[in-house]
């Protein structure tokens, strides 16, 4: 990890388009008078994304004006998450490397070792024609799908660094792969597909009528069994 700081060339002013100034003032006004503060994490995504998906220092200011936070609340917030960046990134690609416990034990340093060939060997760096940059985090939060990347919105999981390659080939191409499991896996399931609960009579609806059957057999055995204790006792 490295210390987030501003980049230390700056633009000189920033201002929403006018489609992201009325989103924003949307956005705001779903919060309570006084908490307008709580939309600073979406209005700081949405200049993030307006300016080639890094945060300038002036969008910072006026992300705080609009909500009426101290700059330095808003400073402290976009040097925090990771989801923010702080100088430009690739202009196709940022790539954001997981290297928390699962990812690491399961190859995270492979995918590292990619991103210092092709794109750059320093963090933050931006690749020689500027479209792609990379940086190591913490936790993204795909730990059974370890190790895995997320570039800007999307995260690619169960990856090696010949995946991680293709994935950089896509981008590159002006083609990005589907986000999610680079093997084919389904969400969490098993690497070789599920192993449990495979009989479709248990979710689809089809094993009700046998199941009500069941049910009914077992009600009728036991009402002939009192019926026999019954009988006996009045014989």
């Amino acid at each position: 990890m490295s210390v987030r700081r501003l980049n230390p060339e700056q633009p000189k002013s920033f201002a929403f388009t006018p489609t992201n100034k009325a989103w924003a003032a949307a956005t705001i006004a779903k919060y309570p008078p006084g908490k307008q503060a709580s939309a600073v994490i979406p209005l700081l995504m949405r200049a993030q994304e307006q300016n080639d998906n890094w945060l300038c220092e002036p969008a910072l200011r006026v992300v705080a004006d609009q909500l009426g936070m101290a700059y330095i609340r808003v400073y402290e917030i976009a040097t925090f998450y990771t989801q923010f960046q702080l100088s430009p990134v690739g202009r196709m690609a940022h790539v954001q490397v997981c290297g928390t416990t699962p990812c690491m034990l399961r190859g995270a340093e492979g995918l590292k070792d990619v991103c210092r060939s092709r794109i750059h060997h320093d963090q933050f760096k931006l690749s020689a024609d500027g479209n792609f940059s990379w940086e190591e985090v913490e936790c993204a939060g795909s730990c059974a799908n370890a190790p895995m990347v997320q570039i800007f919105a999307d995260t690619y999981e169960d990856l090696t660094p010949d995946l991680l390659g293709k994935v950089l080939d896509g981008y590159a191409a002006g083609k990005p792969p589907k986000p999610g499991s680079q093997v084919g896996r389904v969400a969490s399931s098993p690497a070789g597909g599920f192993t449990a609960l495979t009989d479709p009579a248990l979710y689809d609806g089809s094993g009700i009528g046998a199941w009500q059957h069941r049910l009914a057999e077992a009600d009728a055995k036991a009402v002939a069994g009192v019926a026999a204790v019954a009988a006996e006792k009045k014989a």
